[in-house]
């Protein structure tokens, strides 16, 4: 593959012994600022009665204890504004991102210049390897405020030297005129806004979404894009590649994408993080080979203003190869969901985006949009598990589909499920992040 095809040829084919040896060397110099000049950390390693010293090579990384979100929370909190995880001056912080509050309230990361430039680096040779080139012209259709897939992402994809439009969330008729006045070819958004907006065209511009002619849909901030019915019909639907990020707004926007392969993320951005995949349960290290399924874990190797340690992301993944066609030597996974919205039938892990896939395998018979419905708080769920789904076709036997689908539920996720079939168009559309699960016990009146 020619040179021309990676942004930094040198760390994105690098072997895994050139890879470990600058890992080492940064994270032993990571954990030098750590002990100086955290009071989070050195609270943290004063309990777990660990030193310094007790650091002398990668290996030794998983006798350090675990971070997590609510610590980090906890420690906002406890000392405004950016808590006691942040290890550089104020007067060194040139701006304040945030998470999204996937799993409750957001929190404020800080950047120093040095952590922006790094931002910036890392997510540009994400974009890149999805497909990215300097003539794209790129509809920015997300948020563009405090939300780190946006001013993050727009230095990206203007330091990888494409054109950036940002439009943001919320003005689908902006985005259609400004693919239509620049023929834009490209455009980044999160799944749901992309099967959201290809309706939203077909019913208010009443033309075929890939009649715009956009080539390229580079898509984040949610598992779906890589879930093979969804991007089957998104790509049906526009015309386009399909492809997916997946990043953390406490370590970088984007660490993992696809090549135009399609077989898996890579892992991009090895001088900067350092991952891991353990057992959710027992916190155990696990090997990163083919068809392994974990946790995701990040630590940080170049950070200044908060910097990372064993940071527990909840992200569950599986690995689905350490080489590709590419050339790139970043091991390849797919994100099966998050741990928070994982539920549990009878024993049995069921993410919502499974459900998703197997509903979206029945199109054009359903038109892929569902909701599992919560009548208890989970993640128990007593069977059969309620499914709301949609159908496309009102002529079709809807008794037959449902039956259909209650049994590739079954035969697929191997649980029962209940499936309530209604027109297209009941269930809501979302121009950020979809929701998978309707918390219906939220609103029963209390007696």
């Amino acid at each position: 593959m020619a040179a021309s095809e990676y942004l930094d040829e040198r760390i994105e084919t690098a072997t895994h012994e050139e890879i470990q040896k600058l890992q080492d060397a940064r994270l032993a110099k990571q954990l030098d600022y750590l002990f100086v000049r955290s009071v989070f950390y050195q609270e943290k390693f004063r309990a777990a009665g660990l030193r310094r010293e007790h650091y002398r090579c990668l290996g030794d990384l998983q006798r350090f204890p675990f971070t997590t979100k609510e610590e980090l929370r906890e420690s906002q909190a406890a000392c405004p504004p950016l808590g006691k995880h942040t290890a550089a001056d104020l007067d060194d912080i040139i701006r304040v991102q945030s998470s999204t509050g996937t799993t409750g309230k957001p929190s404020f990361v800080g950047l120093t210049r040095r952590d922006a430039e790094v931002w910036t680096k890392a997510t540009a040779r994400s974009f890149y390897t999805q497909g990215l080139r300097k003539p794209d012209i790129v509809i920015h259709a997300a948020g563009l405020t405090l939300f780190a897939g946006g001013l993050p992402v727009k230095d990206a994809i203007e330091f990888a030297g494409a054109m950036f439009v940002p439009i943001g969330t919320g003005a689908s008729e902006k985005a259609l005129y400004a693919i239509q006045l620049l023929k834009a070819n490209a455009m980044h958004c999160t799944p749901s806004y992309a099967a959201y907006f290809a309706d939203w065209v077909r019913r208010e511009a009443e033309i075929e979404p890939r009649e715009l002619g956009l080539k390229k849909i580079f898509c984040g901030a949610e598992p779906g894009a890589g879930i093979p019915a969804v991007r089957a019909k998104l790509q049906a639907d526009w015309g386009a590649r399909v492809t997916e990020g997946l990043g953390n707004a406490d370590m970088v926007p984007i660490i993992f994408s696809e090549c135009p392969d399609q077989s898996g993320m890579h892992f991009n951005v090895p001088e900067y993080v350092f991952a891991e995949i353990v057992d959710p349960e027992s916190g155990e290290s696990l090997p990163i080979e083919t068809g392994v399924t974990g946790e995701l874990v990040y630590t940080s190797l170049e950070r200044e203003c908060v910097p990372l340690l064993r940071f527990r992301t909840r992200d569950r993944v599986t690995v689905l190869g350490t080489e590709c066609r590419c050339g790139r030597t970043g091991f390849k996974l797919r994100c099966v969901g998050r741990m928070d919205d994982m539920l549990i039938v009878l024993g049995v892990n069921v993410f919502p985006s499974a459900v998703k896939d197997v509903v979206s395998g029945f199109h054009p018979q359903t038109t892929g949009e569902i909701q599992i419905v919560l009548d208890e708080p989970g993640p128990k769920v007593a069977p059969p598990m309620k499914v709301v789904a949609e159908y496309a076709d009102a002529a079709c036997d809807l008794t037959a589909l449902r039956t259909e689908i209650e049994r590739k539920i079954k035969a697929v996720l191997t649980v029962s499920a209940s499936v309530n079939l209604v027109a297209p168009g009941t269930l809501p559309r979302y121009e950020m992040k979809g929701q998978l699960v309707k918390k219906a016990y939220e609103n029963k009146v209390a007696v």
